[in-house]
Formats: C-alpha cells, sequence, structure tokens
C-alpha cells in the first residue's frame, strides 16, 4: 500500500506541474511497476498494455464517434438546433442563453464531446448575444455549463470508455444516460432564469417568431432527429453493437454533410487529420492511465480500500460522499478523461462490494466529471472559450459559469439520493 501512495503522491504532483497528464501516469506506472515487480516486468507492461488498447475492437467505437461528431460539426446543425431553440426561447429574458443550453443539449445527442459542443456553439450562439447586448459572463456561463451535456447525453466517449473498464452494458449505459442528461438541460434553464431574476440587463429578451416560424425552425433540425434515431435506436432495438452503431453514425454524419455540400477535398482532410488527433490524444491518455492503473493493482492498495469500506457497511452514503469529494478536488487538477480512468478502477470495487449499482455509479462518476470541466483553476470548457473568445477574460467565464455549477451539485445531489432517475431506462435495454 506504501508504493501506491507514494506514486499517487509523485502523480499529483508531477499533475500540478503541469506535464502532460497521460504522460505522467504512463511514467510513474512504468516506474511503479519497476519497484514493486522488476523492470523487465515493467517494460512488458508497456508493450502489451499498449498493444491491447491497440487491438481491442470495443475502443473502436472511440474514433468513430469523434469522426461522427467532427462531421455533424462541419454540417452546420449546431447552427439549424439553436435556431430552433431560439425561435420558441428567444423572446424570454436569457432566452438567448437558454436556447443555447437546449442546442447544447441536441448537439450533444449526436456529437458526443463535450469540447467539440462548447467550440461549436461558441461560435452560433455568441454573436447573437453579443448583439442583443447579453453580458459576457451569461453568455458564456451558458456554452461552457451546456457543452458538459455533450459527454453525457448518449452517445457519449465518456460513458463507452467507463464501460469499458467495467464490463458494464455500454447500451444500458446510454440509456442510463438520457434522463439524467435532460435534468441537466431543466437545471441550466433554472440558473439562467436566476440569472435575469437578479440581473434583468444580463439577459434582454429578444425578438419574438410567430408559430409560423417556429415551425418552420422546428423542421430543419430533422437531420439530428434522423442521427440521433439512427445510431441510439438501432442499438435499443437491437439491430446492431454499439461499436456497429458508432460506424453507421459516422458513416451518417457523412452522408449528410455531403448532401449539404458541406465537405470539399479539403475540408474532408481537416476532419480526419483532426479525428486523428483527437483519437491519438485519447488513446495517449488510456495506455497511460492503465498502465498507472496496473501498478496500484499490483500492490494491495485496492483491496485495503474495500477493506476500509468494509468498516463502513452500515453506512455506504459516507463512502460515497467521500467519493463524490475527492472527484470534486480532482476536478480542479485533472481533466475528465484523465479523472475517469484514474480513479473507476480505483473505486469501482469498493462500489460492487457495498451493493450499489455500477450502472448508476457510472452516471454519477460522468456527472462528477462534467462539473470538473467549468471547476476552476482547470476547467477546460472554460480554457476553450477563452481560446475561442480572446477577448474575454478567464475570470468572467468562470464568473458566468458559477449558477451552472451550483446547478450542477443540486443535479449530482438529486442522482445519488434517487438512484431510479440513472436506472430507470437501462432496465429496458437488453
Amino acid at each position: 500500500m506504501t508504493e501506491a501512495l507514494i506514486g499517487l503522491a509523485v502523480l499529483l504532483v508531477l499533475a500540478f506541474l503541469r506535464i502532460p497528464i497521460a504522460f505522467v501516469m504512463a511514467l510513474v506506472g512504468f516506474a511503479g511497476m519497476a519497484w514493486v515487480n522488476s523492470p523487465t516486468a515493467a517494460l512488458y507492461n508497456v508493450g502489451q498494455t499498449a498493444f491491447d488498447a491497440a487491438i481491442n475492437y470495443e475502443l473502436s467505437v472511440v474514433p468513430l464517434f469523434v469522426l461522427m461528431g467532427n462531421f455533424v460539426a462541419r454540417a452546420h446543425l449546431a447552427a439549424e438546433l439553436y435556431n430552433a431553440s431560439n425561435a420558441f426561447l428567444g423572446h424570454r429574458k436569457g432566452g438567448l442563453a437558454m436556447a443555447t443550453v437546449v442546442a447544447c443539449g441536441g448537439f450533444s445527442a449526436i456529437c458526443g464531446s463535450s469540447l467539440a459542443t462548447a467550440a461549436t456553439m461558441s461560435k452560433v450562439a455568441m454573436p447573437s448575444m453579443r448583439r442583443f447586448g447579453y453580458a459576457d459572463s451569461l453568455a458564456t456561463g451558458s456554452i461552457a455549463a451546456g457543452g458538459t451535456l455533450g459527454i453525457l447525453i448518449p452517445p457519449s466517449v465518456l460513458l463507452v470508455i467507463y464501460g469499458i473498464l467495467t464490463q458494464q452494458s455500454i447500451g444500458k449505459l446510454f440509456a442510463a444516460g438520457i434522463l439524467p442528461g435532460v435534468i441537466g438541460v431543466l437545471f441550466y434553464l433554472f440558473a439562467v432564469r436566476y440569472v435575469t431574476w437578479r440581473r434583468p440587463e444580463a439577459g434582454p429578451a429578444g425578438e419574438r417568431q410567430d408559430w409560423p416560424q417556429r415551425m418552420r425552425a422546428l423542421s430543419s433540425v430533422w437531420g439530428v432527429i434522423l442521427l440521433f434515431a439512427l445510431v441510439m435506436g438501432g442499438i435499443y432495438g437491437g439491430v446492431f453493437s454499439p461499436t456497429e452503431a458508432a460506424g453507421i453514425g459516422a458513416m451518417g454524419a457523412f452522408a449528410f454533410a455531403l448532401l449539404r455540400g458541406a465537405l470539399t477535398w479539403q475540408v474532408l482532410w481537416e476532419i480526419l487529420e483532426e479525428s486523428v488527433a483527437t483519437t491519438a490524444m485519447l488513446f495517449a491518455v488510456l495506455i497511460g492511465a492503465l498502465l498507472f492503473a496496473n501498478f496500484i493493482n499490483f500492490t494491495d492498495f485496492p483491496q485495503a480500500l474495500v477493506r476500509i469500506a468494509m468498516q463502513f457497511q452500515d453506512t455506504p452514503w459516507l463512502v460515497i460522499a467521500a467519493i463524490l469529494v475527492i472527484y470534486i478536488l480532482l476536478g480542479c487538477v485533472f481533466e475528465s478523461m484523465s479523472m475517469i480512468l484514474l480513479t473507476v478502477p480505483i473505486f469501482y470495487p469498493l462500489i460492487l462490494q457495498l451493493g450499489y449499482d455500477p450502472i448508476w455509479f457510472g452516471i454519477v462518476v460522468v456527472v462528477v466529471t462534467e462539473i470538473s470541466l467549468i471547476t476552476p483553476p482547470v476547467g477546460l470548457n472554460v480554457f476553450v472559450l477563452r481560446g475561442v473568445l480572446p477577448d474575454v477574460s478567464t475570470g468572467t467565464i468562470f464568473k458566468g459559469v458559477t449558477p451552472f455549477w451550483v446547478a450542477d451539485i443540486f443535479r449530482l445531489t438529486l442522482i445519488v439520493v434517487v438512484p431510479w432517475i440513472s436506472t430507470w431506462l437501462a432496465v429496458y435495454v437488453a
């Protein structure tokens, strides 16, 4: 156990020094394995882990969903989602921010990436909100927070990774993420309403559209509905597996972008290049995390945690509360993928030992990871917006996401206290 604690301490120190987390986890995992076993075993661990990750059929869903999201982003579906949401909500105080949140939720259903959702919606929604005099804090806060829905509403890459790490059904995890995602949208709408109640000038009302205009705007999002129904309907209907669904979804997104005239050879090359770069980054983090997890599992640290947890068998909620506090603290330092890959192999045995539903725990993990995307000082969604909107300060964006962060804490509490919110739909998936 001592070796594992020293390894965790070294990992945290190196992470605070801003060394790329993939390299940190790989380095500590390699050094730790060499310490507790032998250098030969450490070298074998590196080669075997990288090879297994590269040939894992289930992991092929990751680049395919990334590719699907990139095709969708270039097909301008985000703009149509925003226009449809704006048609129904834009005339209210804070209506454009509400429309942004709803559009983020819809875009997440066909993208699966938080960072892509935030970056795309900033280009679509920010000009309109500035034109109507919205405060930069509310405008950027709604985009950054809405973007976090991309890792929960299916298809979600993080849910895929969790399913692979824990050998849980990806289809059940996708179903379990729908209702918490919808609740997230509703809580974010309440957050916007609260901000405009306190400061009406932060989100003035926009133009009211009549019903014919609303119906026209709504009819333009048929591509989103069709693509979502194709991917998720195929999974839940038992027509194809999640991996096959990712391939069909990527092909459908390609066909849709092609038919809309959004693709040229140059754009296609950029999409492929971006997808390869994103996939390489994700797999680098994944392999580094697996190396570190193998080192931790080689010590008696997981068994020690289980023994400690069993002392609280009569009050298991204390263990859950401690895990959530750890996640929130780690969210101040780590990005979402690293956090899940680092912690799930450690905490998952505790959850099983205490009798909790692993599907429910997967949703709890992803929701608390969502919170990390807008938690200072890291808050990746905040820094994505900072890069896209260089004239808005980081402090302004963090100020803007604060009401949404509070809304997320309430949502997390609700999901923890009422588990059926996560498990209800998953029961109906084979």
